[in-house]
């Protein structure tokens, strides 16, 4: 049985590093190697708010999959591990997506291939809502956590499900594609509205059960002195209210955003009229109707 000394004391995780480091160098490579090949000399291969999004992304997967956050969301808190799911789904993968230019994806992808077609069938609203209700429910299978949480390959696995599957997800919200449009302002709100509140279905079983869901986690040493209940419940609490506060601030964001845009694209026209009002009152009232016609 783990004790808190087990997840406490620093254990290397070497698999953690090299991914890394691959997402890492390999962003570099196609950067330097492929996107100064493709893209139109005298434009940017890359921003420098992109390189900054996909270094924050590199980061947020270390620390997510690396000591002490998979140990202790492995041999001790269920908590945990909700947090680990959450910074893969809501950080790691928007923040990757937010710091690819449309050239590497249209690399990565090859638009008019099988893979393509797949991803831009996936990313549309209905069949992303389906794909993320799927994972989401799988990924709460008693059953599966259980299991996963015993089995190293089986767990890599169901990490790199939740891993690809968040990308078809934020695809609608945050695609770098032209070819994989994405969804307008307003659907982009209702979409994150309705993923937002999916969750709170797993969350609610899990905050008010009375007995607790995953039998992996019963008599492990909580590293806070929890019972297993406890922690359960604070997983669904994370899951509950802090998602829904993320997604929300998201929502809020994107709203925001649409209203400046709207209101950018009514100021040539307020001012215009503006102007006409002005032209009329230096014109005086004789000439109204023709600065009127005019």
């Amino acid at each position: 049985m783990p004790g808190p000394a087990s997840v406490t004391a620093w254990t290397p995780h070497p698999d953690v590093w090299l991914l890394v480091v691959v997402f890492a160098v390999g962003y570099w490579m196609a950067v330097e190697r492929v996107g100064r090949r493709v893209v139109t000399p005298g434009t940017p291969v890359v921003t420098r708010a992109q390189v900054v999004a996909w270094s924050l992304g590199c980061v947020a997967l270390w620390l997510s999959s690396d000591w002490p956050v998979h140990d202790v969301a492995e041999g001790s808190m269920y908590s945990v591990h909700m947090v680990q799911h959450l910074m893969i789904t809501l950080l790691v993968v928007p923040l990757f997506l937010l710091g690819t230019p449309a050239w590497l994806a249209r690399w990565v992808l090859a638009p008019g291939s099988r893979r393509f077609a797949v991803v831009r069938a996936c990313s549309r609203f209905l069949p992303a809502v389906i794909v993320f209700n799927v994972m989401l429910a799988l990924t709460h299978i008693p059953a599966l956590v259980n299991a996963s949480a015993e089995n190293g390959l089986l767990h890599f696995g169901v990490h790199a499900a939740l891993f690809l599957t968040a990308f078809v997800v934020w695809m609608p919200v945050l695609s770098p594609l032209p070819e994989i449009p994405r969804l307008s302002w307003l659907m982009r709100m209702v979409y994150l509205f309705l993923q937002s509140i999916i969750p709170t279905v797993p969350a609610s079983f899990m905050t008010m059960g009375d007995a607790p869901l995953y039998k992996h986690y019963v008599g492990l040493t909580n590293l806070w002195g929890l019972s297993t209940l406890e922690d359960m419940q604070i997983a669904g609490l994370i899951m509950k209210i802090g998602a829904g506060m993320f997604t929300w601030a998201l929502i809020a964001t994107i709203f925001f955003r649409w209203a400046a845009d709207e209101e950018r694209r009514q100021r040539p026209q307020v001012r215009r009229a503006l102007e006409r009002e002005l032209e009329q009152i230096a014109a005086g009232p004789g000439s109204t109707a023709a600065v009127r016609d005019a």
